[in-house]
């Protein structure tokens, strides 16, 4: 049975990543939706890179780009290394990469090129790292950077009052685009704390 299978932010922690696979059971059979940020926070957001590499050569997986890999890109590209960056992780993402080759760089810096900002799916379901400020969608979105960082359409969809109904003209018009949005960039574990 064909299954979808959803995974956020990663971070570097490949085996944490390699457990999630394992504890999944998933098979050849199976998509892999990834909602972005590969790296920075652990140690091993190269090696987790180029695990995400061979594993996307066996089945079908989409990758979304996160705002931290956005920043790794930009760094594989001019090896320029932000401070804001690098307190965020980036410290151990550049470290990670210092052991791997020039042409390994590269191929990490395709894959990272070729990620997508968002993706559409089956049954109407949006998947973005972040979020998109647009009435009309993430394809009409103003501001690329809104797909990595913006989180009012999560901290919409959570402060949602549960009476109005998808029906209603209060209901926010971004949130009916869509069956379902699956979103990664916001830490969740504490929320009503």
């Amino acid at each position: 049975m064909k299954r979808t299978l959803v995974i956020g932010d990663i971070h570097g922690g490949l085996r944490a990543l390699i457990q999630v696979v394992e504890r999944a059971k998933v098979t050849k059979d199976d998509v892999l939706i990834f909602l972005g940020d590969y790296v920075d926070g652990w140690s091993e957001s190269a090696q987790t890179i180029q695990y995400l590499i061979d594993l996307s050569e066996k089945q079908e997986c989409i990758f979304i780009k996160g705002n931290h890999d956005v920043w790794s890109e930009k760094y594989l590209k001019t090896e320029e290394a932000s401070t804001t960056w690098l307190f965020h992780g980036g410290s151990l993402t550049v470290e990670s990469y210092e052991k791997l080759t020039e042409e390994e760089k590269k191929e990490h810096l395709f894959f990272f090129e070729r990620m997508k900002l968002y993706h559409i799916y089956d049954k109407n379901r949006l998947f973005i790292h972040a979020g998109f400020t647009s009435m009309k969608g993430p394809e009409q979105e103003f501001y690329e950077s809104n797909y990595n960082w913006d989180r009012t359409l999560w901290e919409m969809a959570l402060v949602m009052d549960k009476r109005v109904k998808k029906q209603s003209s209060l209901y926010p018009k971004r949130l009916k685009l869509y069956n379902e949005i699956y979103i990664g960039h916001t830490p969740t574990l504490y929320y009503d704390v």
